[in-house]
């Protein structure tokens, strides 16, 4: 029987702690033990906590002693999120602990987790997409309201940045997705890497 349910936003999210929790424990999460506000759902984001079927799941884990650990995206500010969050145990009566990604202290969200978390030796694909934004930034279109450009989202960065380490054929394309990336690939990731110890101490803190 789970001892644990880890709660996450998105199938990202999903593929990357499934991931992470084989590297850390050296075995498979157990069926189930991850997954989201609402299972199959995938819309919503963080919000989805708030309705009965995301509360409801929650509920029932107590009932049978499992842990209820919810790790969801700071965005834009860690603090204000955190209350936010942590305000639904009183408003509805439930236990959990809660992680804010990227590092439970700063805003950003599990692409900024990712960014900081890449090989090494591939420092300069980053500098490079910085550079490009950068240069974007600088752009303004005379035709265009507002004449500035719109900087590509973290989650084009990402995607971005794999797609320059693998190859060009349809199968190696595929691994790009979040759902088929591989983040224990050390080509790629460094899941020992420092920026993860808060989350690393959050995990084995109860797992």
């Amino acid at each position: 029987m789970k001892k644990f349910q880890i709660i996450v936003e998105g199938d990202a999210d999903i593929k990357f702690f499934e991931d992470y929790y084989h590297h850390l424990f050296h075995e498979k999460a157990p069926v189930g033990s991850i997954t989201l506000p609402i299972k199959g759902d995938s819309t919503g984001g963080y919000k989805k906590l708030f309705s009965e079927d995301a509360i409801n799941p929650l509920k029932e884990n107590m009932a049978y002693g499992v842990k209820n650990l919810i790790i969801f995206d700071a965005d834009d500010d860690c603090e204000a999120r955190r209350a936010e969050l942590l305000a639904i145990k009183e408003e509805f009566g439930v236990e959990f602990d809660l992680f804010l990604l990227p590092n439970d202290k700063d805003a950003g969200a599990l692409e900024d987790l990712l960014e900081n978390i890449i090989n090494p030796d591939h420092q300069p694909v980053m500098d490079c997409w910085s550079t490009y934004e950068g240069e974007l930034g600088k752009v303004r279109i005379p035709s265009k309201t507002p004449p500035t450009l719109t900087i590509p989202a973290k989650k084009t960065k990402i995607y971005a940045y794999l797609e320059t380490l693998l190859g060009k054929s349809k199968s190696q394309k595929k691994l790009i997705k979040d759902a088929n990336r591989n983040y224990e690939n050390t080509q790629h990731w460094n899941l020992d890497a420092e920026y993860l110890e808060p989350l690393r101490e959050f995990l084995h803190k109860y797992l």
